[in-house]
């Protein structure tokens, strides 16, 4: 294949990303594209990127590789440069350098991208639509984000950028963790300080509160790690009028969002942030779209031309038949 892309993890065998990504390149005609998928770990890297030449266009990096990647890349986007987390690199060989023996085919000029948040926001906003919702920009809007790893981080960073949010609280198992939004705070709020309130997720009182006023919840934790908070959903007596998002998409749907919808809310899966992060993955690393930051991709989706709205709908297609 004269343009190759894979992603990169460890494990990564459960990867749907070969198959949203293929599909892609059917959709746009890209029949010298291919997209595969490798298990590397952080000790890995290093030798997995020397190794390439200039076929290769793109890599997706999943866990534990999006802190790994970093020095190795130029972040070109604001969450890649402010969370130091990037699950995306564009190679562009027309800047290859040739003075390191240890690059034998060139160390090219690799560009970092963070799209999990706007794959986030992304997915809030194709939900709201599906569902008939309109939220206003008035910051009066609440999110509760369940666990503080390195997806709520992404996921406080997308709530930040939603004018319907004015305050999100944190739910983790472990308090204390600092999530590292102060600075990005003072570029999305107006003021650099930690831009989030923290509960214990073990304080069932206080969770189910904070669900009750939240616009958006977002479950961060895997597996049937949030079968606990389940629980406590169906025995209490509380309704939700919120919209859940459990990035967990096996089993599907969780037993988190059967217990949210039977308490009145609305839920989208973890396919839905898989979707969309993907979709401008292939945006960039194609070339479609030009190296702006993708920050603005809520605008330009929804502005979209026939052919990107085609696109988007393939790999819809492709990730239902593989769910």
């Amino acid at each position: 294949m004269a343009n190759r892309c894979a992603v990169l993890g460890k494990p990564i065998a459960h990867s749907l990303s070969p198959v949203l990504h293929n599909a892609a390149y059917r959709a746009l005609g890209l029949d010298d594209w291919a997209y595969d998928k490798h298990e590397v770990g952080e000790d890995d890297l290093d030798a997995f990127l020397k190794g390439l030449d200039p076929t290769w266009r793109g890599l997706s990096l999943t866990m534990p590789l999006k802190k790994t990647i970093q020095p190795y890349g130029t972040p070109r986007n604001v969450w890649a440069r402010e969370l130091g987390i990037a699950n995306t690199a564009v190679f562009d060989w027309s800047e290859a350098t040739h003075d390191d023996p240890a690059w034998p085919n060139g160390r090219p000029g690799i560009r970092l991208y963070n799209t999990d948040v706007v794959g986030i926001q992304l997915a809030f906003d194709h939900a709201n639509r599906e569902f008939g919702v309109h939220h206003g920009g008035g910051g009066n809007g609440r999110a509760l984000i369940i666990g503080n790893g390195n997806t709520a981080t992404s996921a406080a960073a997308a709530c930040m950028m939603m004018p319907e949010i004015g305050r999100i609280t944190i739910a983790a198992r472990h308090t204390g963790r600092d999530l590292g939004l102060d600075s990005a705070a003072g570029l999305f709020m107006g003021e650099s300080r930690r831009p989030y309130d923290e509960i214990v997720l073990s304080d069932d009182a206080a969770v189910i509160a904070a669900a009750g006023e939240a616009t958006y919840v977002i479950n961060t934790i895997p597996g049937h790690a949030a079968d606990g908070l389940a629980s406590v959903l169906e025995a209490s007596s509380a309704s939700f009028g919120g919209l859940l998002l459990d990035v967990v998409y096996d089993p599907r749907p969780t037993r988190l969002m059967r217990a949210w919808r039977e308490r009145g809310g609305r839920a989208i899966g973890g396919e839905e942030m898989l979707l969309y992060q993907a979709v401008v993955q292939v945006l960039l690393m194609t070339g479609i779209w030009d190296d702006d930051p993708p920050s603005d991709a809520d605008r330009r989706l929804q502005d979209v031309t026939t052919d990107d709205d085609q696109l988007e709908m393939a790999m819809r297609r492709a990730l239902e038949e593989a769910l």
